[in-house]
């Protein structure tokens, strides 16, 4: 993230010697024509709360969006799914209960729950509840709710089933390179920790010594070679973890400069049924419930589906939809959004899949939001396919369709704003902007993007989307660049057109 002085002198060094008399729209151009900054590919749509476009440059021609895809999937689950959804996540027996042993199979059973995490759900973190800090917290319930029956044993497997969805966990556009991260973590019915592993990376105590890696959660099944050594101060940095495709054995590699600090970064795991039954199995374990079987997984829909269909023998409810549009815009959880794209599907389509999810989003874009057809192509829910496409004026038509719908509070809460809080906490800051300028962010290669309202001093609210493609002069100066236009917007001289 840039640092908010070095993002101010970018901005005063891109900023030309403009006459104060001159129009905004001329402002903006002589912005985005300077040296530089003329060879990208820049699209730009600004109107005002009616829809009036204000200022257009390429305004309907196609963009690469990266993030501000986000803003696709959270504003139709939004209005589809409302602020107060909620989803359920049980177990099922295969068996009879005697004795305190269940004679069967335990099935933990997800429905697309993403809040089994360690994370905030709401700018103000002093408000009771609006922080999780146990991902695990939500299993330990369930594991309470069993040793509250009286079960003691479970003499059959405990089972992880993630068939509420589709058996297609990892994105067929996303980059093979891109898959042992957490942005691009797979996608199922059941998920625990961001179906991430922390991994959590410091020096040894002298140079040559082995670099200390440490995971959290490490349920022992995914041993690691750790060949990531201890350098000379002053080293470069240059750690990584590999991850066979069985996801059974982790690699780390690099060097870490004695004395550096410590660093943690996040590595998607391969099954994440198996994973959410492996955490659930050691919560089973403290309340004094063994499994005498194995943990495995299914994504067969039909395998437990007797035992779906009998009275769960424990169950927890996840936090409301309004929750999870915080971490999908504010800090831009790429995983939330899938998750999200993948519940439009089951609930309104034929099932729990990206096709269906993205199905539904297609046509409430162009039935509800008026948005016209050719303007858009959208792949996933997250941004991170490299295929997908929105045009500017497209992404202020969903604005301000959004802005008029009854749920748009629980959407609006999401929004980064400038100067205070997720992806806009560092931009904005000493402007006139700060707090002014509610927006969605977008960085991939080559890309950036922010879209969003802007409240100008003379009381009127601004919609826009400014959208940079084929970029290479590098993050700090695009980031510059494009709050500058944002920071004309506010300032209320001159007239737009």
């Amino acid at each position: 993230m840039t640092k908010p002085t070095s993002l101010l002198l970018a901005l005063a060094l891109l900023a030309p010697a403009l006459a104060p008399a001159q129009s905004l729209t001329k402002r903006i151009n002589a912005r985005l024509d300077a040296p530089g900054l003329d060879r990208l590919f820049w699209g730009v749509a600004i109107t005002d709360t009616s829809g009036k476009l204000l200022y257009g440059r390429n305004a309907e021609r196609l963009f690469v969006p990266a993030s501000n895809t986000k803003l696709i999937v959270s504003a139709v689950a939004t209005a589809l799914l409302g602020p107060n959804f909620t989803v359920k996540t049980s177990l099922y027996a295969t068996g009879p209960v005697s004795d305190g042993v269940l004679h069967g199979d335990l099935i933990l059973y997800g429905r697309g729950d993403p809040t089994f995490a360690r994370r905030c759900y709401g700018p103000d973190t002093t408000v009771a509840g609006s922080c999780e800090t146990d991902p695990a917290t939500q299993l330990r319930i369930l594991a309470t709710q069993l040793r509250a029956r009286g079960i003691t044993a479970v003499a059959g497997d405990l089972v992880g089933d993630g068939s509420y969805f589709d058996d297609e966990l990892i994105h067929p556009s996303w980059e093979i390179g891109d898959l042992a991260w957490w942005y691009a973590a797979p996608v199922s019915g059941l998920g625990f920790n961001d179906n991430s592993l922390d991994v959590r990376e410091l020096p040894g105590d002298s140079v040559g010594a082995p670099a200390r890696v440490l995971f959290t959660p490490d349920f022992g099944d995914a041993p690691l070679d750790n060949r990531a050594e201890t350098g000379p101060k002053g080293a470069r940095r240059s750690f990584d973890v590999f991850r066979s495709m069985d996801g059974l054995r982790y690699l780390a590699t690099g060097v870490i400069p004695v004395g550096a600090s410590a660093r943690t970064e996040y590595a998607a795991v391969v099954d994440p049924n198996r994973f959410t039954a492996l955490a659930l199995r050691r919560e089973l374990l403290a309340q004094g419930i063994t499994i005498r079987g194995a943990t495995r997984s299914t994504v067969d829909s039909f395998t437990y589906q007797p035992a779906r269909a009998t009275a769960p023998l424990a169950e927890v409810t996840s936090r409301p939809f309004r929750d999870w549009v915080f971490p999908l815009l504010n800090t831009s959880q790429n995983w939330y959004a899938e998750m999200t794209l993948k519940q439009l599907g089951k609930r309104f389509g034929d099932g729990g899949s990206w096709r269906e999810g993205l199905r539904i989003e297609r046509r409430f874009l162009i039935d509800s939001m008026q948005i016209d057809s050719t303007q858009f192509l959208v792949e996933d829910g997250s941004g991170l396919a490299s295929n997908n496409l929105f045009t500017p004026m497209a992404f202020t038509k969903l604005l301000r369709f959004m802005r008029g719908h009854p749920n748009f509070g629980a959407f609006e809460a999401g929004l980064p704003v400038g100067g205070k809080s997720g992806t806009l906490k560092s931009r904005f800051v000493g402007t006139a902007m700060a707090e002014h300028v509610r927006a969605k962010t977008g960085t991939i290669s080559r890309v950036n993007t922010l879209s969003g309202f802007v409240d100008r001093p003379d009381g009127r609210m601004l919609i826009f989307s400014i959208q940079a493609n084929h970029q290479t002069i590098g993050g700090t100066r695009m980031l510059a660049a494009i709050d500058s236009v944002v920071v004309e917007l506010g300032r209320g001289k001159g007239k737009l057109k």
